[in-house]
């Protein structure tokens, strides 16, 4: 029985009764070998503390549940375990999101994983426009309510520090996602808000599947050369009202 395209990706990580976040997590791992990790999260809500934040409407922002009480990337990043605990070994995927079955998953970027560059919001959408419109093609892109995440093929310093010499100046809310780093992944909750796909993982081109044996399932998504697509990030973060300052290279 064929299945809509579009109905399989929803329904993609909700299989067999467990959360969407453990199957996302499985799936990145054992399909993609993607290694994740859970994030922090949040703290279960409840009665807010004396002195807590107040955000829009007089309610308690989401607080992380790191012991930092100020801060900055509530239930987006890692915590216990670290950051170097990420893997693509499906019985501790299984193990930690049976635990925490709500945690976010991180995905531990660099290596042979894909690395991402992120920007703002209003930016990311900027720069999907101009690529779409002279035809570059992109891969996934992570979005939240505040910032776009692009993955791209994994990348290293120097390469990195070419592409940004050749920029006249870069802006400071462009951040790069390489080895050490990581990126929140979909369907996590964050206090940020809701992590989706702004546009989902596609597979590889039929013919580089044939060049390599024919297609299989578990192929890893295609991504693009980070060189592709820095130029058009870098102009809509200039010209985003939320860019951020001028650093010179």
């Amino acid at each position: 029985m064929r299945e809509i395209l579009g109905r399989r990706r929803k329904l993609l990580f909700r299989r067999g009764g467990r959360s969407a976040q453990l199957g996302a997590a499985l799936h990145c791992a054992t399909e993609w070998q993607w290694p994740v990790l859970p994030g922090v999260g949040l703290r279960s809500a409840g009665r807010p503390p004396a002195g807590a934040r107040l955000g829009l409407g007089g309610r308690p922002t989401r607080r992380c549940n790191c012991p930092d009480p100020e801060c900055v990337v509530p239930g987006a990043h890692p915590f216990d375990p670290g950051l170097l605990a990420a893997t693509t070994d499906a019985r501790m995927v299984r193990w930690w999101w049976t635990n925490r079955p709500d945690a976010p998953v991180i995905l531990a970027t660099g290596g042979r994983a894909p690395c991402a560059v992120s920007l703002p919001a209003v930016a990311g959408a900027r720069a999907m426009a101009a690529l779409d419109h002279f035809g570059v093609r992109v891969g996934p892109v992570v979005a939240t309510p505040t910032r776009w995440s692009l993955l791209v093929s994994p990348y290293g310093l120097a390469e990195l520090g070419e592409l940004l010499y050749s920029q006249d100046w870069v802006p400071s809310s462009l951040r790069f996602h390489g080895e050490g780093g990581y990126v929140v992944l979909p369907p996590s909750q964050t206090g940020a808000g809701r992590v989706r796909w702004e546009r989902p993982p596609a597979s590889p081109k039929l013919s580089t599947l044939f060049e390599q044996g024919g297609p299989s399932p578990s192929a890893a998504p295609w991504l693009p050369k980070v060189a592709t697509i820095v130029d058009a990030l870098v102009m809509a973060s200039t010209s985003a009202p939320d860019g951020g300052s001028r650093l010179a290279y």
